[in-house]
């Protein structure tokens, strides 16, 4: 397979390289956020009010599913009033007990590690809210448990459905008093959106296309993605995983300061920078700082030496600001860019971006 940019200006080999859509699964986030608010909204979770607010609240899900604990957190931020943890295996933590909440976040709602850590939940006596599509493995869970049900109505694959799974637990949170997201919130988170959306298109051209133009940078780089507070670390994930589903291709993500302490290192070794004279060009770094309003003084002073200390070795680097003023909003526009990239990169690299056929041989080598 070989780079040919020339591909994502050429409106026919986009919708031929597309053939399940990913491009227009991408550009409808605006319509999920504003469709899973509602169903959030609609579905009965009074029992949430009258039980009250739990000791923790632990997410379980994997993969595109599992991101929404991630995305929960961030959201609520450092401010929040109770623990939040992702699960993503098939066993719960063995502190977890009857005075936490456990959420069992499913696309399919037949995720075996889900469905074995609902199950998990139910024995334990923990409170328990599910997430996933009707009449499934998971809402059979959850009715014989007596527990909230929301139904998730999605088509493809569940990492292009990450606002539907993630805007109902934010609603949750906004119930049990973890922040502040009224009607305005989701609905500008919405709008962003939608201009991102529009501003990636399909039809617009790569030099003024900022999906396009990320997915030009990332090709034929080894891409390190940092994110400068919690909140851009969860988009820096979701970028590699992308990356990793979308385009087939790797990525290496971190949060500063962690990354200060191990990661920078590589600005000193072998894919540092190009060899000019090598017979092949191989991949080389380069930087995707992703930055958030809501740095620690510490933490920008350490991204400015970081970015200087990349360029003075010759790794490029690029920065990418949130936008908005929410958190939701802010995590919302830069998982958007990344996923318009990777679906980009996918297609500049003459990759169909939907299919992950490893996925699928993995699973059926350990099915029974």
């Amino acid at each position: 397979m070989s780079w040919e940019p020339d591909r994502l200006d050429d409106q026919k080999q986009l919708t031929d390289g597309d053939p399940s859509g990913m491009l227009r699964a991408v550009a409808a986030s605006a319509a999920q956020v504003r469709t899973s608010h509602r169903a959030a909204r609609e579905a009965d979770l009074s029992s949430l009010d009258r039980e009250g607010r739990p000791r923790t609240i632990v997410v379980a899900g994997m993969g595109g599913s599992g991101i929404a604990g991630d995305i929960l957190n961030a959201v609520c931020g450092h401010g929040a009033p109770l623990p939040i943890v992702t699960v993503r295996s098939y066993r719960l933590p063995g502190w977890v007990g009857a005075t936490d909440m456990v959420i069992a976040v499913s696309c399919s709602g037949r995720t075996e590690e889900t469905l074995a850590v609902a199950m998990e939940a139910v024995r334990r006596g923990c409170r328990l809210l599910a997430l996933g599509a009707p009449d499934s493995p998971l809402q059979a869970i959850a009715r014989q448990a007596g527990a909230p049900f929301v139904p998730v109505v999605t088509e493809g694959q569940p990492r292009a459905a990450v606002w539907a799974l993630s805007i109902p637990l934010v609603v949750i949170a906004a119930g049990l008093g973890l922040v502040q997201a009224d009607d305005e919130a989701f609905e500008s988170t919405a709008e962003r959106l939608e201009d991102i959306a529009h501003r990636c298109r399909p039809a617009s051209e790569s030099f003024i296309n900022p999906g396009k133009s990320l997915a030009m940078e990332m090709a034929e780089t080894v891409p390190m993605i940092w994110g400068s507070s919690p909140l851009a670390a969860v988009a820096a994930y979701r970028w590699a995983c992308q990356l990793n589903e979308n385009g087939k291709y790797p990525a290496v993500w971190g949060e500063i300061p962690e990354v200060n302490h191990n990661q920078v290192v590589a600005f000193d070794g072998p894919l540092a920078t190009r060899d000019i004279f090598a017979d092949e060009s191989g991949r080389s770094l380069r930087l995707f700082v992703l930055r958030d309003a809501e740095e620690h003084p510490q933490v920008a002073r350490r991204r400015e030496v970081s970015v200087r200390m990349a360029e003075d070795r010759g790794v490029p680097v690029t920065q990418i600001v949130a936008e908005g003023l929410h958190p939701l909003e802010r995590l919302a526009t830069l998982i958007e860019l990344g996923d318009y990239a990777s679906t980009y990169l996918a297609l500049g690299y003459g990759v169909d971006p939907t299919p992950v056929s490893a996925i699928t041989e993995l699973k059926a080598r350990i099915s029974p």
